[in-house]
C-alpha cells in the first residue's frame, strides 16, 4: 500500500502553489501536472511535496504566456538549452507584442485627441469654388506630407532673389491621385499678378477656377489633417466625395501670426 502520510491534499496544494483547484484539475487532464495519487474511492487528488516546485514553474510559465502543451514540454526540458532558448524566444514575442500594444495605444490617444479637437476646433465647411489665380510655384517630391516646409524653405528665398511681386495668399496642392505614405508629389505656390514669369526652379502658370467644397480652419497648421478629415466626411455625406487632391490656401503670414490665429482654407475639388 502506498504511503500517503506526506502527500498534500489538492486544496492545500492549491494554497501552497497559488494555482486554483480548477486549474490543477485542468493540468492533470492534460498530463502537465499529474497528482502523485488519486484516491480510487473518492477521486480526490493528492500531490507529493516534490511537486510544489513543478507547480510553481508551471504557474510562472503560464504567467509569461506559454500554453499548456508548451508548458508540458518545457517541464521535461528544464535545465537544458532547449528550455533557455524557449524563454528567449518568448521574450522576443512579448517585446513585439508590447511594441504593437504601444502602437495601438498611440493610435487610440490620437483618436481621442482628434475627437477632442473636433469638438473644440474652429472649422466651417461650405461649398465654395477654388478661385482662379496666377501663381509662381515649386513642385517636387517630399518624404511625407509633413515635410512641406522643405519646399517653402526653397521657394521663398528664390521668389525674393528673382524679385517676384506677390499680390495674394500662398498655398499648396496635393498632386497624387491617391494617398502616399512616402514620396509625396507636392506643389506650393505664391499668388502673383497676371503675366508674371519665373525662372527655374520655379514655374509660373494659371490655376483655373474649380468647383469645390471648402473647410476654413482657424488654428495651427497641425490641425489641418483633422480639418481635411472633416471636409472629406462632409463632402461624402452629401454625395460629392471629390475628384482631386486637396488644395490649401494660407491666408496669414506664418512668421507674424500666432498659431491659434492662422486661417487656412482647404478645398476639395468636386468636378
Amino acid at each position: 500500500m502506498t504511503d500517503t502520510s506526506n502527500l498534500i491534499p489538492i486544496g492545500r496544494f492549491s494554497s501552497l502553489t497559488r494555482i486554483s483547484v480548477r486549474m490543477l484539475r485542468h493540468y492533470d487532464a492534460h498530463g502537465v501536472l499529474v497528482p502523485a495519487q488519486v484516491r480510487a474511492d473518492t477521486g480526490y487528488r493528492l500531490y507529493a511535496p516534490s511537486q510544489v516546485g513543478d507547480a510553481m514553474l508551471v504557474r510562472q510559465l503560464r504567467d509569461v504566456g506559454f500554453g499548456v502543451p508548451a508548458i508540458g514540454a518545457l517541464l521535461a526540458a528544464r535545465g537544458t538549452s532547449t528550455f533557455t532558448s524557449a524563454l528567449e524566444q518568448q521574450r522576443a514575442v512579448l517585446v513585439d507584442e508590447t511594441r504593437a500594444a504601444q502602437h495601438r495605444l498611440d493610435l487610440l490617444d490620437k483618436m481621442r485627441e482628434t475627437h477632442r479637437k473636433e469638438l473644440t476646433m474652429s472649422v466651417t465647411i461650405d461649398e465654395h469654388p477654388f478661385e482662379a489665380r496666377h501663381i509662381v510655384a515649386l513642385r517636387d517630391t517630399i518624404p511625407t506630407y509633413a515635410d512641406e516646409g522643405r519646399l517653402w524653405d526653397r521657394l521663398l528665398p528664390e521668389v525674393e532673389r528673382q524679385r517676384i511681386a506677390v499680390d495674394g495668399p500662398c498655398g499648396a496642392l496635393d498632386l497624387d491621385d491617391e494617398f502616399q505614405e512616402q514620396d509625396v508629389d507636392k506643389e506650393i505656390f505664391v499668388q502673383v499678378p497676371a503675366g508674371t514669369t519665373a525662372a527655374a526652379p520655379l514655374t509660373s502658370r494659371d490655376l483655373p477656377q474649380q468647383r469645390a467644397v471648402r473647410a476654413t480652419l482657424t488654428g495651427p497648421y497641425t490641425e489641418i489633417g483633422d480639418a481635411c478629415d472633416q471636409l472629406a466626411r462632409w463632402a461624402a455625406d452629401r454625395g460629392t466625395p471629390g475628384t482631386g487632391g486637396m488644395r490649401y490656401v494660407y491666408l496669414n503670414d506664418v512668421r507674424s501670426t500666432p498659431p491659434e490665429q492662422l486661417v487656412t482654407e482647404i478645398y476639395l475639388p468636386i468636378g
